[in-house]
């Protein structure tokens, strides 16, 4: 991977949380493994005390895990978590819309119309790029209402989501699914656009409950021990 120069960034910390991130989003670093902090330091070209720092923002975010004796790992993709994400979504994300309906300017709509430019339902294995591509149409619609506080919160879900989307998508979706997606997105763009609250608010229910999120909280309560001893009670 190239990787940019760290001289671009405000600090060197600044630089190495943005490229571990995207190691760990891209699939790069696997959910659980063992992150190797001076073979890393060095492949990014830092020293290791600024990926320290970094290591330590992203546990705050819940990307990464330290314990006493200073290993790190990438956290492990959870049932709960996931159920965690998709019941906040399932709130959250339509309020935006129907806001973002109610709210929306002419540059809303014109960042809005270019982030739906070529945008493309995820493929199995998708490239950073693409993850960064979706996120952009998202972030467009949340950012049309205006709501700084639910913005936020909705920004601060997407990082741990996308580790979700990545598991789902090792199941391939035919192309109805991928159509559907599609087609979900081009109608939440022109409710959003037209003022139309309670449609955008509806399409974004259908598409978060049919989400690759939703998809991932189901294969990992399945194979979830405890889930496994209820049944089994």
């Amino acid at each position: 991977m190239s990787e940019p120069a760290a001289e671009l960034y405000s600090t060197k910390a600044d630089y190495a949380y943005l490229r571990v991130k995207e190691r760990i989003l891209s699939g790069e670093l696997p959910p659980g493994s063992v992150i190797a902090q001076a073979r890393l330091a060095r492949d990014i070209g830092i020293s290791t005390t600024p990926l320290r720092e970094a290591l330590r923002r992203l546990k705050s975010e819940g990307l990464v895990e330290l314990d006493a004796h200073r290993d790190a790992r990438v956290a492990p993709l959870a049932a709960e978590e996931a159920r965690d994400l998709l019941e906040m979504r399932r709130s959250l994300d339509p309020l935006a819309v129907a806001l973002a309906a109610e709210r929306r300017t002419k540059a809303d709509i014109a960042e809005m119309r270019a982030a739906a430019e070529g945008l493309k339902p995820l493929p199995g294995n998708p490239a950073y790029e693409q993850l960064v591509a979706h996120r952009r149409f998202h972030t467009a619609l949340y950012a049309a209402s205006h709501n700084d506080l639910l913005i936020q919160t909705l920004d601060s879900l997407w990082d741990k989501a996308d580790r979700y989307r990545r598991l789902a998508l090792e199941v391939e979706r035919g192309q109805t699914a991928r159509d559907r997606k599609a087609a979900e997105h081009e109608a939440l763009l022109e409710f959003v656009i037209a003022g139309d609250a309670g449609s955008a608010a509806e399409v974004m229910r259908e598409h978060i409950d049919t989400s690759l999120g939703a998809q991932a909280a189901w294969r990992l309560r399945k194979h979830s021990p405890d889930d496994q001893d209820e049944v089994d009670a």
